[in-house]
């Protein structure tokens, strides 16, 4: 190596390193200017919308209320809000609110929200029915390319599931929902709804069934369960966990619903203005049969007994089966445990009850009421819970 090529001794004067270590403290870029990268701050407003909206999916945003229509007196209001004179949050204000939608799809908006004097999770079989039936209309038109629907997480995974045996679609239908109303600091609804837009619009997201999407996880409408009252993690696949995630960058899906669902369920596509009525008698120590025994002298058609373990009465509630039974009433079997299959044993055939599998018992209720509406015989009712 010549002294041409040789490099020079770093040196620094202390008049420059004095300099040097203000510069640092005072926390000025002068001081690094010839090196120093400057971090970029995001620009603040709206993002930039896509030029030409017309090549994006067509999505549908359906309200059926809940907390994330709901707006509270304050921002750390967040578990006492809505109620008289405070205004809910109409569709198009989601609209308005997440002009991030505008990159992922073209949003169009339906109100199916029950007057605001109705208590949560009150909807009858007819209330589902007039979503069930537009949601099949939407599942014909060509234009649309797949539809969210908003709604209470009380009681959205059993209304997700009905939708899921009587809608005949391909389309994603996806359930979202809030534990936060709109107005909440740190509420969750903005993120839920934007990313469940995303989940519809997904390509990935047909043939599946109806889903739900709720702090960033999907999943189906069978398996789905609320687990917490108040925390953000509170919807998952206790058996069998989810189907899939929205992450930043994108939608991605690990498996495929095995139960039959919307396109080929035989359920799917007709018209349900009323059920055969189904009722559930939860077993617990000591729990009498005069429970069963009042729901039949109101008629029911079927109950759904949730069991101890892995699914069991008491001998109260066993002897109301029985005399239930000479009346033609249908009995399903579910697990008070919510993991687990009720499994059909030799003994449950014995005593003509259904083996609920593994689904929640107001799921096995609106599945018991809708195979009612079919048939009455005990191996076709089993076949269908085996199936679904």
């Amino acid at each position: 190596m010549n002294s041409s090529s040789a490099q020079a001794p770093f040196k620094v004067s202390r008049k420059s390193f004095g300099a040097l270590l203000a510069g640092l403290l005072l926390g000025t870029a002068s001081a690094l200017a010839p090196t120093a990268i400057a971090q970029e701050i995001p620009k603040s407003g709206a993002p930039e919308i896509v030029k030409d909206s017309s090549k994006l999916p067509h999505i549908v945003l359906m309200s059926m209320g809940g907390t994330i229509a709901s707006r509270a007196s304050d921002r750390l209001n967040i578990t006492n809000y809505g109620g008289k004179g405070v205004p809910r949050v109409d569709p198009g204000d989601w609209v308005h609110d997440l002009p991030e939608l505008a990159n992922i799809a073209r949003v169009t908006t339906e109100d199916f929200r029950a007057p605001p004097d109705r208590t949560a999770g009150s909807e009858t079989f007819g209330d589902l029915e007039l979503v069930a039936k537009r949601l099949n209309e939407l599942a014909q038109d060509p234009s649309v390319d797949g539809v969210v629907v908003t709604h209470g997480t009380n009681i959205m995974p059993e209304v997700a599931y009905y939708m899921d045996l009587v809608v005949k679609t391909h389309k994603p239908v996806v359930f979202v929902g809030s534990q936060r109303p709109w107005t909440g600091l740190s509420g969750d609804g903005p993120l839920n709804l934007y990313n469940a837009v995303r989940v519809a619009a997904s390509k990935d997201a047909w043939d599946k069934g109806v889903l739900q999407c709720m702090n960033q996880y999907i999943n189906t409408a069978r398996d789905v369960m609320k687990t917490s009252a108040y925390r953000m993690q509170t919807f998952k696949g206790v058996d069998v966990g989810a189907i899939g995630f929205a992450d930043p960058d994108r939608v991605v899906f690990y498996r495929e619903p095995t139960r039959r669902h919307t396109f080929n369920s035989e359920f799917a596509g007709f018209d349900y203005q009323s059920v055969p009525g189904v009722e559930v008698a939860y077993a617990y120590q000591e729990a009498p049969g005069y429970l069963i025994d009042a729901m039949v002298e109101h008629g029911v058609k079927g109950v759904v007994i949730d069991g101890t373990g892995a699914g069991s009465a008491t001998t109260s509630q066993t002897e109301a089966i029985k005399r239930a039974q000479t009346k033609g009433v249908i009995f399903v079997m579910t697990s008070r445990t919510r993991s687990g299959r009720v499994q059909f044993t030799p003994r449950r055939r014995e005593a003509n009850i259904v083996s609920g599998d593994n689904l929640q018992p107001e799921k096995a209720r609106l599945l018991l009421a809708l195979a009612l509406t079919k048939t009455t015989n005990f191996d076709d009712i089993q076949r269908v819970f085996d199936e679904y």
